[in-house]
Formats: C-alpha cells, structure tokens, sequence
C-alpha cells in the first residue's frame, strides 16, 4: 500500500447487496452526500452477482436467468450515479474521530493495493452472510462444495461446477442452486432436504402474510419438474467417498427427530457434492464497532437494531442478514430504511414497516421450518478434519474434552489450533460450537430450550442443536 487519499460523505454504505444498494439509494434521496463501498467488481452483492467485465466470453444477459426478481436490482442501481462508489475496495477496519467515522479500505482497482480513508457521519453496515456448514466424512475432498460457492461459480463466471452434481442440506436456498444448475447444463442427480414440508403446516400465518414467496418457489419446483431430479426430503448426506476428488456420497434418511435411520443407506456416483445448511451473518465490522447482539431464532448472532435499523452504538444503522437471515426482499426494506434514517428523514414510509414485519415473520418460520438436524456430531470418526485451515480432527477436540473438566471456545484455539487459520472460523465455528457442547438457542423444529450464551469461536458466534436434545412435541 502505497498512498492514501481521503473524502467526507454524510452517510457511508458498507456492503452493495439488497440492503446495501437500498440504504445507498435511500440516503441519495434523502438529500444525504453518500459513498457506497464493496469489495465487489460490481453492484449486487453475492444475491446478484454478475461476471466481471474482463470475464472474457460471459455476460450479463447470459446468466440473467440464475437471478431472481432483476426489476429491482435494476431499480436500485439506476440510482447509483448519484452515489460515490467504491467497487475493489475491501474494507478492514472502522474507527472513529471527532465528526464521525473514518473506513479504511485497500483499493485494489488497479491491480495492486492503495490505502484509502474515508469519513462520514454516519454508517450503514451491510455485510451480508455466508454459507453455514457441518464437517462430515469425506467433506475436504475436492468437489465437495458449498452450495453458495457453486451458485457463485454460475453467476459469476457461468461456470458449472460440475456435471453430475448432487444437492443437500437444508433450506430455500438448495432449490435456486439446483435449478440453476440445471438450467446450465449440468444433471442434478437430486435434492436432499433435510426437514419435511409439513414443518411448514404450522408457519401458515407467516406463509399467507408472503404469498409472493410461494410463487417463488413453484417457479423452482417447475424447473425441477422439467428436468426430472428427484426432491428427498428427511434426507441428508453423511458421507462423501473418492481417491483424490469426490466420486459418490452416501446418503440416509431421517426420522421425525431428526436422527439418521439404520438401514437406509444410499450411493450416489457425483462428480460434485454442493451443500448448504444456511447461512451465518457477517459481523465483523459491527462487533469491532461494540454493536449490541442478540441470538436469532437459528442460533445465530446477529445485530440488535431498533425500529429504524439503529444499532446500539450511536451513528451505526445495520440492515440486512447482519440482523437475522432473511432473504433479499426483507434485505431491500431494511436497506430502504436505514438509508432514509440515516440521510435524516423525519418519518418512516408505514407501508415499509408493514412489509418488513410480514417478511421477518416469513424468515423466523423458514429458521423454525429448516433446523439443522440433531446428530451429525455423533456420525464423525476421530479423523475427520473439523479445521480445514489448521487441520484439526475431531479426535483432537474429543480428546481435549476429556482432559479438561472446563473447555470452551478460547481453551480449544488454544490447545488445537482450531479456528486460527485463513478463515479465522468462518467455516468451522458452528461445528465446534456443536462438537464443545454449546446448547441450541431458541426453538429449532427438533429441539426446545432456553436461550443460552453463545460460544464465540473467532469472527463466529452460533449455537446448534446435539444428539441429546429432547424430542419436539408431536
């Protein structure tokens, strides 16, 4: 890093997904002077992500068809050129000073690495989520992928990641994957859901209040129906099998608890394994900012915001998956009033506060519908890696479980090395939450408990559902 240049704007946008390209737009309305801010090449976030414009040979229009509800992305980047913009650049940190706050940023735009500050009154964060996995046998193989990374492929680079691909986990999320997939050219050998469509027989409420949701998801069932790949749900893999990539997974049912039933093994040949468990916030920015969290209906940390996006710390708005996953369009509305909020606006449009209401209810019943099922915990051998990055098995961790009569997230990292890598526990924190007996929090759909604590393992903080949790209600 080389030089560094400086700029003031009233409102700062951190994150150019739904939510983020909403606030910005908002706050320009508004009459606020805004910057926007992505390590992106380009407006739209993970949700609509486009090629790069050097990506030789793929175009917009040629993904066009893996992105959903473009009018709106449409609508909100045409309000962009009145928004200072900031694409390449990643940021690191947020301090303060007397006027407000300062966002460093490393710009990379031109091939190397610029140090940039930028100064505003105010802040919208919205970092967005990434998947949430669960370590099983065979998951480091080459080809076993997260279904976000496989979506990413096709958006970004109209890669298909590979030709015989199966599709697991729990969530809205796999159907979109799957289609995608499918659309592209790739044969979907199936769809393994691990939850049952009749968790949703008691989230009427929240469905009817989101009828637009359900057309959503006809659309998908219809290219699936088109393509003939089969929908498992109570279904999930438990292991994945190859010399030096994935050749075939096996996968099991579930019973009405959750827990894998004996006897039903099934091997299926792939070339590639996407799986997905949904998806955790991205919190850095607003926990190195001192931003109040509470635990979400998932488990999940996300940020506390009152009713205009506010956080606790003053000056700060979040919006987006940063306060509780829930989809693009209750992104859209939160980006939406945390940006007029922000810009100075005296009133809040009632009609957006009805519709993120509607949505956040929508969002609790997916988390209620869609748990991670209890017990993978007990289906893993001592030598399945847990930290990728620092190649920690989980014999390492039951071992320290045992030496210890007190064990926690810090006492792991440092015994283990678990969660000190590249990844600083993006990927593993959930499971080792799990695995050092973090209890669930909140209602999962296959287990009740009190909230509790969440254990913070790095830049993670989740709970999860165990093997001995109590039955659900019939």
């Amino acid at each position: 890093m080389t030089s560094k240049s400086e700029r003031r704007f009233d409102v700062l946008v951190v994150g150019a997904g739904p939510a983020g390209l909403a606030a910005a737009t908002s706050a320009t309305r508004a009459g606020a002077r805004t910057a926007i801010v992505d390590a992106g090449v380009a407006p739209g976030g993970q949700y609509w992500r486009h090629p790069a414009p050097s990506e030789h040979g793929v175009s917009a229009a040629e993904v066009a068809h893996l992105h959903h509800d473009l009018a709106t992305y449409h609508r909100l980047v045409a309000g962009l050129p009145a928004v200072a913009q900031f694409f390449q650049h990643h940021v690191w940190t947020v301090t303060r000073d007397r006027r407000g706050f300062v966002v460093h940023l490393v710009d990379r735009t031109g091939g190397g690495e610029q140090a940039v500050e930028l100064h505003s009154r105010r802040l919208v964060l919205a970092p967005g989520a990434y998947d949430r996995q669960i370590p099983f046998r065979g998951w480091d193989l080459p080809g076993v992928m997260t279904a976000g990374g496989v979506q990413a492929l096709l958006k970004g680079h109209g890669v298909v990641a590979g030709q015989r691909v199966l599709v697991a986990g729990t969530g809205p999320f796999l159907l979109p994957v799957a289609a995608g997939l499918a659309e592209s050219g790739a044969r979907v050998v199936g769809v393994h859901e691990a939850a049952s469509p009749p968790a949703w027989l008691s989230e009427l409420g929240a469905v009817i209040r989101n009828v637009g949701k359900l057309g959503e998801g006809a659309g998908y069932a219809r290219v699936l129906a088109r393509h003939r790949i089969p929908v498992r749900a109570r279904s999930v893999v438990v292991s994945a099998h190859g010399t030096d990539a994935v050749e075939r997974v096996t996968t099991m049912r579930l019973d009405h608890q959750g827990r894998v039933v004996p006897g039903t093994e099934r091997t299926v040949a792939v070339d590639v394994l996407a799986v997905g468990w949904g998806f955790t916030p991205q919190l850095e920015l607003p926990l190195a900012l001192g931003c109040a969290t509470r635990v979400d209906v998932d488990g999940s940390l996300v940020c506390e915001v009152d009713d205009e996006q506010r956080s606790s710390v003053e000056g700060v708005f979040v919006a987006g998956e940063a306060c509780g996953v829930g989809g693009a369009a209750l992104a859209t509305v939160e980006g939406q009033i945390a940006g007029a909020v922000a810009a100075g606006a005296s009133s809040v449009a009632p009609r957006l506060r009805r519709s993120r209401a509607a949505l956040r209810r929508f969002a609790q019943a997916m988390h209620r519908s869609h748990p991670v099922p209890p017990g993978w915990v007990d289906r893993l051998s001592d030598d399945t890696t847990v930290c990728r990055c620092e190649e920690v098995p989980f014999g390492a961790l039951r071992s320290m479980q045992q030496d210890l009569v007190g064990h926690d997230g810090r006492s792991a990292k440092m015994l283990t090395r678990v969660g000190m890598g590249y990844c600083q526990a993006r990927t593993c924190g959930y499971a080792v939450s799990c695995i050092l007996g973090q209890e669930p929090s909140g209602t999962s759909g296959f287990a009740e408990r009190p909230v509790s604590s969440p254990l913070t393992l790095g830049a993670l903080a989740t709970s999860c559902p165990t093997e001995n949790d109590p039955p659900p209600a019939e």
